[in-house]
């Protein structure tokens, strides 16, 4: 991918294999605090966790990266002391979390994006517009060289290669966002496939995971995936540059999520927020950028190693965020989300 583009720099360590760096066993007598979910954040998190650790002399955390669907799964069933989530909980789900137990709390901790790759040889650069995305992941747009693509893309050799959208197989934070955005720039796509984090996709192919995403791209001539950011740049794919309500065509770069975040003025404390196609005043916007959360029980058994950990993340352990392409959280929210963890017991 073209660093003029695309520019932020991963980790070398951030493979495919990202995922299995969080199932180190701990020693029992060893503080522990054990979390599910979000592949997204997954990345940072080993950041995390080694920093914490460090910091505290010796605590640990093992986190099973297995999507935001299972983490949710897993907070509520209260198999491990967090969950973690790119999206927030519906009213059902913080219904059932709460019945386990003490209210649930959502609080945002760290801010990325949803990246759009693809696999076509020969094209390097793609612009794309929600209107597009939507009419191929609703299996209007079936080739490579379809007008509508090709007007976006002048100069571009674009093949005759049928198109393979690819989707999340399992619950997925991802999909929430990629979701969402579908529906904030496509009735259509409102109305057939939903938002939520296992939408309601009739055509292409699943994968589990991010890791998933990534090997099925990789392999998939023609194929198109949304993918969390760090894991496109730790895997050099290509990135699509998506459309904002600005008429901008942007790459999920740092400069850009943050920009996609300037819109928020005000955050409540225990609440998610959508930042999704921001508003034209945001003008260098990426449109499919997110907010990821970490999910707790307000009455924990490991009240105060929790808020140790989250307090880390939200201060010293967002230094760790640029490069992996995450984005410092806004003041307003950092604030909202530092009020919430008080309410931790």
């Amino acid at each position: 991918m073209d660093p003029k583009k695309f520019t932020c720099v991963a980790a070398a360590a951030l493979v495919t294999a990202v995922p299995a760096a969080f199932a180190a066993s701990a020693q029992a007598a060893t503080p522990t605090l054990n979390g599910e979910g979000s592949t997204l954040v997954a990345p940072l998190e080993a950041e995390w966790a080694t920093g914490w650790g460090t910091a505290t002399g010796g605590d640990q955390v093992v986190y099973q990266a297995e999507g935001s669907g299972d983490g949710i799964k897993a907070i509520t069933a209260r198999t491990v002391d967090f969950g973690a989530s790119d999206a927030p909980l519906t009213p059902t789900q913080q219904s059932a979390c709460n019945a386990a137990g003490g209210t649930c709390l959502t609080i945002p901790w760290a801010l990325s994006a949803t990246g759009v790759g693809f696999n076509v040889p020969g094209i390097g650069s793609l612009k794309l517009t929600g209107k597009v995305l939507a009419e191929i992941y609703l299996g209007q747009i079936k080739n490579w060289d379809s007008s509508a693509i090709a007007s976006l893309n002048k100069g571009e050799h674009l093949p005759n290669l049928a198109i393979t959208p690819i989707y999340r197989s399992d619950g997925s934070g991802d999909s929430y966002a990629f979701s969402n955005y579908l529906a904030h720039v496509s009735s259509a796509a409102k109305n057939s496939i939903g938002v939520s984090t296992q939408p309601n996709f009739k055509v292409g192919v699943g994968a589990a995971h991010n890791t998933g995403m990534v090997s099925t791209l990789q392999s998939t001539k023609g194929g198109i995936g949304y993918i969390a950011v760090s894991y496109l740049i730790a895997n050099k794919l290509n990135a699509a540059a998506v459309e904002n309500t600005a008429g901008k065509f942007e790459y999920p770069n740092l400069r850009e999520i943050e920009d996609a975040a300037s819109v928020v003025k005000h955050a409540s404390a225990n609440a998610g927020i959508s930042i999704v196609d921001p508003p034209k005043i945001a003008k260098i916007a990426y449109p499919i950028s997110t907010f990821t959360y970490a999910i707790v029980p307000s009455t924990a058994p490991q009240g105060s190693l929790l808020q140790s950990f989250i307090r880390y993340a939200l201060g010293t352990g967002q230094a760790d965020g640029p490069r992996l392409d995450f984005a410092a959280l806004p003041k307003v929210v950092k604030t909202a989300a530092l009020a919430t963890v008080k309410d931790i017991h």
